[in-house]
């Protein structure tokens, strides 16, 4: 394992990278401050394994209801009748139950009480991915997860006191619980988990510029106290075109790019103007190292899914692929898909998203498998929040709590994990209703620390150091007085 240098969670070792951009120049484009960062980081030895993490964030807030549907005749019908009819046009946002046959989940161990869950009808890629006999392919579902900074109760929540029931800031809100998911604070945020586990790995990994690494543009995720991410497209390296070593010309001369590459890379008396040149230098080869690295596409055929977070997470692939010119041992990777705000056409809209998601994770995974380091990469999914039970006639609104996937060859699979929420959106003193906070939006019974703290720990974090990296973990690691287990490891990792 890797011990995180206590220094880099510090508020000395933040003016400190502050520092370093100042003099790197923060107008710069964002490539070149991140190549800037690359030499910051110790080099140490790496490690005799390889291990990462792939976000796949749902932008949006993906609907949980109608992702991991309650199957079993009791909760089935309970939740048909409060979402409304069957999946027909003007009947709801319900599925209908005979669709659900094709995706019904067969864990192992069976649920308490007879609960039963199937997946999306559009999902029947990861349905099978879960249900493999040979277990050869590893699916997990976490239900329930959402942002906690401690146990809390609905009594709780609707509680005045919130010093000592203090509740996530801004629930509800697209930019800020995505944030808050990503970094435990809401959108302003700099440093996230992602990146903090990026810190723990600058040591180990030779190409530290490459430990945290977003195929989706900027997210606060990767971003650390010294790790910041680095930024690829779906086709491969981000040019900095008019400097690039990488073929191409100028305004159509080579010329006038050989001019402008001894120009911008050339020695200089003024220290501001070398800092610069430095930059550009390390970007350029930056740029050529990934180039190099991903080499040619996958032949056709062994990547079997299409569209953007297929492309997303090919290139992750080919990333992983060429982990060892780039000289890293552990990386976290961050891709995404959007379009989950579904107040209106949840019918319609959702089983693209569902059919895209399932098969993009599933072809990775195989991928993985192929390369040889499907027990060495662990994918799992993320979202704004969930959204409520009950429907709106043709969607549903902003929730909190969710369920969530997790796929790899080193994830304790075919489980269900976490507590099953009873199917209700009433508004009574119940025990029933302690697991909503108002239309079957959910009161997470699992917090995204712990289900991070799961993933940080399987990626080599101590459990003593967990802390530094997920702030709200310290707060877990119990039974709370309402009987719910709030694990520091909630166990689906091997």
């Amino acid at each position: 394992m890797y011990l995180i240098d206590p220094a880099r969670h510090t508020r000395r070792a933040f003016l400190r990278r502050s520092g370093q951009l100042a003099m790197a120049g923060t107008a710069l484009p964002f490539a070149l401050n991140l190549a800037a960062m690359g030499e910051a980081a110790a080099q140490a030895a790496p490690g005799n394994d390889y291990r990462a993490l792939v976000c796949v964030f749902l932008f949006g807030g993906n609907d949980y209801a109608n992702t991991v549907v309650t199957y079993d005749a009791d909760s089935y019908g309970k939740y048909s009748l409060i979402r409304g009819g069957n999946g027909e046009a003007g009947g709801g946002i319900a599925l209908a139950r005979a669709e659900l046959a094709r995706t019904e989940l067969k864990p192992t161990q069976a649920l308490p009480g007879g609960r039963v869950y199937a997946l999306h009808p559009s999902m029947t890629g990861l349905a099978d991915l879960f249900n493999d006999p040979e277990s050869k392919a590893k699916v997990a579902v976490q239900l329930n997860v959402g942002p906690l900074i401690k146990p809390l109760t609905r009594a709780q929540y609707n509680s005045s006191n919130r010093r000592d029931f203090p509740i996530p800031p801004k629930l509800f809100s697209h930019n800020d619980q995505q944030s808050v998911w990503q970094s435990s604070s809401p959108e302003g945020s700099t440093v996230g988990w992602g990146g903090n586990l990026g810190d723990l790995a600058l040591g180990p990994n030779g190409g530290s510029l490459f430990t945290c690494m977003s195929v989706s543009g900027n997210a606060v995720f990767l971003s650390g106290d010294q790790a910041l991410q680095y930024q690829v497209g779906t086709r491969g390296a981000v040019r900095i075109g008019a400097v690039s070593g990488v073929g191409g010309n100028l305004y159509g001369s080579a010329t006038v790019k050989a001019a402008m590459q001894q120009i911008a890379q050339r020695e200089s008396g003024h220290t501001l103007e070398n800092e610069y040149t430095k930059v550009i230098r390390r970007a350029v080869a930056a740029e050529g190292k990934i180039t190099e690295a991903i080499q040619s596409d996958f032949a056709p055929g062994t990547f079997l899914a299409e569209g953007n977070l297929a492309d997303q997470l090919k290139m992750v692939a080919r990333l992983i692929r060429g982990r060892e010119a780039l000289g890293v041992k552990r990386q976290v990777f961050f891709v995404s898909m959007g379009g989950f705000d579904l107040h209106d056409d949840l019918i319609a809209r959702q089983p693209g998203l569902m059919k895209n998601l399932s098969e993009a994770l599933v072809a990775f995974h195989k991928q993985m498998d192929a390369l040889g380091v499907g027990n060495k990469v662990t994918t799992f999914t993320a979202s704004d929040f969930g959204r409520t039970l009950s429907s709106n006639s043709n969607g549903s609104d902003h929730g909190w709590g969710g369920h969530h996937f997790v796929v790899g060859g080193a994830v304790k699979g075919k489980a269900i994990y976490g507590t099953a929420p009873p199917v209700s959106i009433t508004n009574t003193a119940s025990d029933i209703d302690q697991w909503h906070v108002g239309q079957g939006r959910l009161l997470p019974t699992t917090s995204v620390d712990q289900y991070a703290g799961t993933l940080a720990r399987w990626f080599g974090v101590p459990d003593d150091q967990l802390d530094g990296i997920l702030p709200n973990l310290k707060n877990f690691g119990m039974t709370a007085p309402s009987g719910i287990a709030y694990p520091r490891n909630v166990g689906f990792m091997g």
